[in-house]
């Protein structure tokens, strides 16, 4: 049974009854050989809830989750919305003061994380932070060790215990004004920005998804390996309980093991970052799988090329569709739908999901015509309240009719379908050229050389602004800066010809797969700096 069109009013926790109680033994949850059903996560987020409440976490205080891709992330968020409380989600593979900046700006009164990640030792971690962070009261850890010694540090499955048959105030809450998630935003540029979303937000978001690209409770969803993102809670969890589907979980990325978990389990959609779906290409490639089970894919969180388009429909899966996603409108803006012409599947990213409107506007605050490129700005129930305790952030981000400004370039076609074309802050000005990196990385992406492409603007004292192209060369291709140059020339103006052209082995990436365009032009600066030398 879909709860598509049945939504409205439910918060993050209604949502999850309402599934459970419709589909008690649908499985919910496949993760490490363990398969949990929609009314065993009820039960143990039901029992962690009791637990969290019995220590004295109550509605509105906010409960950190340090955790990979697992169950008990699922879990927890779950009973964090049971109670009232707002999850902070956070990337386990943040540096130590980033967490800590994170844990301190959200106020954070517990804490759930796994033992130890990618060689860290996440409880000697928060021991620290438990003494430096006074609003940090509770640590609760996925694992075996026993902690006899510190009364403020629990673990996981002691808590499910302890709370079975526990009861618990219900709260009074407001799905479309009491927060069910704090995120922060990847920070390619100053501080991260924590994002207040609420139930309503999530919930919204998530329906809107599942309608535009026809999920339903047959489907067997991957790609989620990043639940501290958005789209990993939203598109992900929220829009697997609207269909009813099963959400297949990998704790991090490995192109084979996630093509062989495709095969394994049957699945049938899958999402992730565009390098996700080069990459598996490139593995699919050493050695074929059976992904006959596979019936589409949906690429969000940054450019899609149509090279990339064409490709993972000839050698992965049939469809893939092309999301507009962004922390601040609770993942989904703009997505392809199935039924979209070729064309438009494969260089636009779609029409607004339903509720959402999108404008384009110029400078001075006035909405362009079509065709027109200019400022995107989004309104609709899946957008933010604003940014957590920064009101003057909050109130630069929305214009005087309520739309939120995005910083990204696009256009909107006569038929609606939305063209990104950059970010605002990103265009290059080139000798009194504008000109948008999004067009150049498309053209040169196209190289059957180049693996990825990140152009950025570095100083020149002729031009303003020279054109810098930084390559990741596919494995083993021969390729030099001036067959780039000449490939982008076929099809760009002599002005969007990048000036330079470095090869790189890898791009500065935030922990959602964004490159760090600043970093990267620092890098360049560097560089050249040195050479002068």
């Amino acid at each position: 049974m879909l709860l598509t069109g049945n939504v409205q009013g439910l918060s993050v926790a209604s949502l999850l009854v309402t599934r459970s109680t419709a589909d008690p033994e649908g499985t919910f949850v496949v993760s490490r050989g363990r398969t949990l059903s929609y009314g065993e996560v009820d039960s143990r987020a039901e029992a962690l809830a009791a637990a969290l409440h019995n220590l004295g976490i109550e509605a509105g205080d906010r409960l950190a989750l340090v955790l990979p891709a697992c169950p008990e992330f699922v879990i927890s968020m779950f009973a964090a919305a049971k109670l009232g409380a707002t999850i902070v989600p956070l990337n386990p593979r943040l540096t130590t003061p980033d967490l800590q900046y994170m844990l301190r700006h959200s106020e954070a009164a517990c804490a759930i994380t796994i033992e130890r990640y990618h060689g860290i030792e996440y409880l000697e971690l928060f021991e620290d932070l438990l003494v430096q962070l006074p609003e940090l009261q509770y640590l609760v850890t996925v694992g075996h060790e026993e902690f006899w010694y510190d009364d403020r540090i629990f673990q996981f499955e002691d808590l499910i215990s302890s709370g079975q048959g526990r009861d618990y105030p219900a709260p009074n809450l407001d799905p479309a004004e009491d927060l069910f998630a704090i995120l922060y935003t990847s920070g390619t540029t100053g501080k991260p920005k924590g994002v207040a979303l609420t139930h309503e937000n999530v919930v919204t978001a998530a329906e809107g998804t599942v309608q535009a690209i026809g999920l339903t409770g047959s489907d067997r969803v991957i790609g989620v390996t990043a639940l501290f993102h958005v789209f990993g809670i939203a598109a992900g969890v929220l829009g697997s309980v609207v269909a009813g589907a099963a959400l297949v979980l990998q704790e991090e990325f490995d192109a084979g093991a996630t093509l062989d978990l495709i095969e394994e389990h049957g699945v049938t959609v899958q999402y992730g970052i565009p390098t996700l779906f080069m990459t598996e290409l490139h593995e699919h490639g050493q050695r074929a799988r059976n992904l006959s089970s596979l019936r589409l894919g949906v690429a969000a969180g940054a450019p899609v090329t149509d090279e990339l388009v064409r490709e993972v429909q000839r050698y992965l899966c049939p469809l893939l569709l092309v999301a507009y996603s962004l922390t601040e409108t609770s993942s989904t803006v703009t997505i392809t739908r199935p039924d979209d012409p070729g064309e438009k599947r494969r260089f636009t990213v779609g029409r607004p999901i339903a509720g959402t409107q999108v404008r384009v506007l110029e400078t001075d605050g006035t909405e362009l015509p079509v065709e027109s490129v200019g400022e995107i700005a989004i309104k609709g129930p899946g957008v933010m309240k604003g940014y957590y305790r920064q009101p003057r952030e909050t109130s630069a981000t929305f214009d005087d009719q309520g739309f939120m400004l995005t910083g990204d370039l696009g256009i909107v076609d006569e038929e609606g379908y939305v063209h990104l074309v950059g970010r605002r802050k990103e265009v290059i000005i080139r000798s009194g050229f504008n000109v948008y990196p999004r067009e150049v990385e498309d053209r040169i992406q196209a190289h059957p050389a180049v693996r990825d492409a990140a152009v950025v603007g570095v100083p020149d004292l002729v031009r303003g602004e020279a054109i810098c192209a930084c390559v990741l060369p596919v494995e083993g291709a021969i390729v030099t800066g001036q067959e780039i140059k000449d490939w982008c020339r076929v099809t760009l103006a002599d002005y969007k010809v990048p000036d330079l052209v470095r090869f790189l082995d890898e791009f500065p990436l935030t922990g959602t797969g964004k490159v760090r365009r600043v970093e990267l032009a620092r890098m360049i600066q560097a560089e050249q700096q040195s050479r002068r030398v």
